[in-house]
Parts: C-alpha cells; sequence; structure tokens
C-alpha cells in the first residue's frame, strides 16, 4: 500500500521469527521490506519461549531496526521454569528492550494449578522487569481482573510497560493506565463487530497509545483471516486516525514517539 504519513510507523509487537516466509520467496528480507515500503522504522520481534531467543538474537544481529524482548508466554509449558534471575540474566542481551510477553491466560487454563503456575511465572517477570529496568510487554485473556491485582501487588507501575494487543473494557484500560502501562491496539480493531472496543479507543490519550500487528496472527481489515506481517501496523493506525477523527500523521508521529519513550530507546 502507499504511505501516506510524513511520520514513521513502529509495529510495536510482531513475531517475525514465527512468519511463514514461503510466502515471501522464503526470505525475511522481504517481509522488512515490505515494512518499510509502508512506512515502519522500526519493530520489536517478541519472544514467547526461551528456544525463541537464537533465532530472536540473529534477526535482531542482521537487522537494526529490530529489537527484541525476553520471556514466556503464559500458555508457553516449560520443563523447568526460568526464575526472575535467569530472565534478568538473559535481559541483558543488547537488542533486548523488554520483558515478556508475560501475564495471565485462562482461556484454555480451567485448572487452579495450572493458573497458579502461570501466576507464579507472571511475577518473576514482574520482579526481573523492575531489576533490569526494561518494561513489561503484558498478555491477558479472561484473566484481566487477576492480571491488574498481581500487577499491583508486585508494583508494576514501578517500570510500567504495556497492555498488548488490547481487547478489554475501558474499566481495564483505565485502570492499566493508572498503573503506568501503555494500551496497545491490534487488528482487532479494524473488525467490524470490534464497536466495543473502537469505543475504548477513542478514550485511551493518545500519548498512551501503541500499535502493533501481532504478526502472523490478528491481520487487520482488508486481511482478516490472512496471515499477518508488520506492513499491515498502517491499517491500525489508519483506523485509530478515523476514531480519533485525528490526520493519520499525528497517530503515526505520536505513537512512534510513545514506543521509543516506553523503551528508553534511541531513535535510529
Amino acid at each position: 500500500m502507499e504511505s501516506p504519513q510524513l511520520s514513521p510507523l513502529v509495529d510495536s509487537h510482531c513475531h517475525l521469527n514465527m512468519l511463514d516466509l514461503s510466502e515471501f520467496d522464503n526470505n525475511i528480507q522481504n517481509i522488512i521490506n515490505a515494512a518499510h515500503e509502508s512506512g515502519v522504522e522500526h519493530m520489536l520481534c517478541v519472544c514467547v519461549e526461551p528456544s525463541d531467543l537464537p533465532a530472536l538474537y540473529k534477526l535482531a544481529e542482521v537487522y537494526a531496526n529490530v529489537s527484541i524482548s525476553v520471556g514466556i508466554h503464559p500458555n508457553t509449558e516449560l520443563n523447568n521454569e526460568l526464575s526472575a534471575t535467569d530472565l534478568e540474566e538473559l535481559a541483558r542481551h543488547p537488542s533486548c528492550i523488554a520483558i515478556g510477553e508475560t501475564g495471565l491466560d485462562y482461556y484454555r487454563t480451567e485448572k487452579e494449578v495450572a493458573r497458579d503456575l502461570q501466576r507464579s511465572r507472571f511475577r518473576a517477570h514482574i520482579r526481573a522487569a523492575i531489576a533490569s529496568s526494561k518494561p513489561l510487554i503484558i498478555h491477558t485473556r479472561q484473566a484481566a481482573e487477576d492480571t491488574l491485582l498481581l500487577m499491583k501487588d508486585e508494583n508494576a507501575e514501578m517500570i510500567g510497560g504495556v497492555m498488548h494487543c488490547f481487547s478489554e473494557d475501558w474499566d481495564v484500560a483505565r485502570r492499566a493506565l493508572d498503573l503506568n502501562f501503555y494500551i496497545s491496539f491490534s487488528g482487532i480493531i479494524t473488525f467490524r463487530n470490534a464497536l466495543a472496543l473502537q469505543e475504548v479507543a477513542k478514550k485511551v490519550p493518545l500519548e498512551k497509545m501503541l500499535i502493533e500487528t501481532d504478526a502472523p496472527y490478528l491481520a487487520p481489515m482488508p486481511y482478516r483471516g490472512k496471515p499477518n506481517e508488520p506492513a499491515y501496523v498502517y491499517y491500525v493506525a489508519e483506523k485509530l486516525a478515523q476514531l480519533k477523527e485525528m490526520p493519520f500523521d499525528e497517530i503515526a508521529q505520536q505513537t512512534t514517539d510513545n514506543f521509543f519513550r516506553l523503551f528508553h530507546k534511541e531513535k535510529a
């Protein structure tokens, strides 16, 4: 697509290592090029399990416009849990700018013992984030109340971070904002049935907002149901500009500035 904005965009949450490269002539450079052509200046490639890290390290070494995180998704099964100290050590990599994604996901987790494990893992991530001075990337699904209570209990507001791929109501957004967290919107905001979420987006202050793809998941309209990619963050910004009745360039500039401020990263 053409990118009329003067200000560059940032995809604040994607999984480049999970993309199906067969759609891109088996060359990730084509994904990076497509993102650049859509105005995407920077991408944060987010870790969901320790086995991701070798691929993420390699991406960050090759591409200066790719940063990474260190974390374990709440649904990831491990033989041995990583402690807060382990996570802090892994986060010392020079391209690591965040801890996560982490959080609570009760959608596929009904047994209380499994939920206890998620809560313990989440606490370790918050402690690692505070110790390493790197913001949190938080995932929550059907667990918003427990997520917020645990964030407060562990003093997550000391380091802050982002509620990624936000799909909750305004009360959850407001309470997360009060805890020093940004709200990140994904392609879900473009879906025709996302009217309630669109109303939330209208209320979130632009200076506390990020945009993301969560690629390869949740492709925005007009690509819903197809594999997502960082280039499509353009459509998230476009929808937010429409909802907030603001120029596209203002959305692009502010969300980009927000990203670099939150993650304490200098612009290239």
